[in-house]
């Protein structure tokens, strides 16, 4: 991942130091592992551990010889273990390795990102109630609709949230399996006690079954669930940026002190932040569809797939990391312009109220659908072309003067459409 998008303990997390010193782990588990079967002696075990390190520099240089990193990282290791090195890697492939290392950094991983999900999702939960009770106008193909609650909009986005919580923590649950099968998943060089044994040192699941690698289903299954939580993601900045627009005006992400909207109109003061959150989503779901690319190999298994988690397994979690901090920080700097909210329920002069309208003429008047439709719709027409308010017209509209005006004034309200609110935030909160 660039440094511009680099989070710095995403990357920790993926560098070449920390991925063979999870490698190393694996190894040395797998160590333990045959000493406890009586495989390796325990004075051999306790030299293996004291003295098995490596440097990034010398796994290099002896993989430009051999052209191949796993050999080159074993071979490293051995090296500085001395005569006991003969016991590093006993029974085992390199994706045993490979594929049980990477589950490490993919659960790890998957603990961050869920990490800073529950901390934006905190910050979301908040706006909600902060913004309860607080009339907006809702929108349907970009058209005024009718009046709902703003705190309702935040309310949605938590119940989104929690959904691609439970969707990364089942992704967590299926990524963290191990597999010590050999090289095409048979036992042959090792046996299935060993690999629970070390799945069991390495807090993994052993998979039931594996060939010679972890099948990509499971790694997929991450991808998505990253890839769907950005789309959330996306729709949140994607809201902001609608709402920021000089047309509404309702809210807008921060601006800084200093900060410049354009290099060439000063006025500027653009949703930047949630339109890099926007772009930011369609690299995840490119990410994912590579991801389930990968999971169709040629019979035990081939290495198409290797090359590119080296780049997406990274760079996903680094981009999902970066959109998550970046929206909470959005979120706690939002500022939301309560008097532009209400200006804009009254933008269209009272056609908003037009469902309940119809709905009264139905039951007041006990016209049939057609009628009562024909009579709001007539109205709103005219209200949209001439500007004339539509409770006016209403009430000089001849088909509509056995309507008591006060009950008809009454319709034109908001509290009508926020009379519910407590009963859905009792859905998610106790108060």
């Amino acid at each position: 991942m660039i440094e511009r998008y680099s989070e710095r303990d995403i990357s920790a997390l993926w560098d070449e130091y920390n991925r063979l010193k999870v490698m190393l782990d694996v190894e040395l588990a797998v160590c333990q592992a045959w000493c406890e079967q009586g495989r390796i002696p325990e004075e051999a075990l306790e030299d293996i551990v004291a003295h098995a390190s490596f440097t990034v520099e010398r796994v290099q240089e002896i993989e430009r010889r051999t052209q191949h990193d796993v050999v080159a990282f074993v071979s490293a290791v051995a090296e500085n273990i001395g005569a006991n090195g003969r016991y590093l890697h006993l029974g085992m492939t390199s994706s045993d390795i490979l594929d049980t290392a990477s589950s490490i950094m993919l659960r790890d991983s998957l603990d961050i990102i869920i990490e800073a999900l529950n901390e934006l999702d905190e910050v979301v939960a908040d706006l909600a109630k902060k913004y309860k009770y607080l009339p907006t106008i809702g929108r349907t193909h970009g058209i005024h609709a009718e009046p709902t609650s703003m705190g309702l909009k935040f309310l949605n986005w938590h119940s989104e949230l929690l959904r691609d919580k439970t969707r990364l923590e089942a992704a967590r649950k299926v990524v963290s399996a191990g597999k010590i099968s050999g090289a095409v998943g048979t036992y042959a060089m090792s046996n299935p006690k060993l690999e629970a044994r070390v799945c069991e040192l390495l807090k993994l699941e052993p998979a039931k079954v594996s060939n010679q690698i972890l099948q990509r289903d499971r790694h997929a299954e991450v991808l998505n669930a990253l890839a769907i939580f950005g789309s959330t993601l996306e729709r949140m900045a994607l809201e902001i940026r609608n709402l920021q627009r000089t047309e509404v005006r309702e809210a807008f992400e921060p601006f800084g002190v200093g900060q410049k909207g354009s290099s060439a109109m000063p006025h500027k003061r653009n949703p930047v932040k949630c339109e890099r959150i926007c772009g930011m989503s369609r690299l995840l779901r490119g990410y994912a569809l590579t991801g389930m690319e990968n999971i169709a190999l040629w019979h035990e298994r081939d290495i198409s797939h290797s090359s590119t988690e080296r780049v997406i397994w990274p760079d996903a979690f680094n981009i999902a990391a970066f959109m998550t901090r970046s929206m909470t920080k959005i979120l706690k700097g939002l500022v939301v312009d309560e008097t532009r909210v209400k200006h804009n329920i009254n933008k269209t002069n009272g056609l908003v109220y037009s469902q309940r309208v119809l709905t009264f003429l139905l039951d007041e008047l006990k016209l049939s659908r057609e009628d009562a439709y024909a009579i709001v719709q007539e109205n709103a027409m005219k209200t949209a072309s001439s500007g004339v308010a539509f409770l006016d017209l209403l009430l000089t509209d001849e088909r509509m003067k056995s309507v008591d005006p006060e009950r008809l004034k009454a319709l034109f309200e908001n509290d009508f459409y926020l009379r519910y609110v407590d009963e859905v935030f009792a859905r998610f909160f106790d108060e």
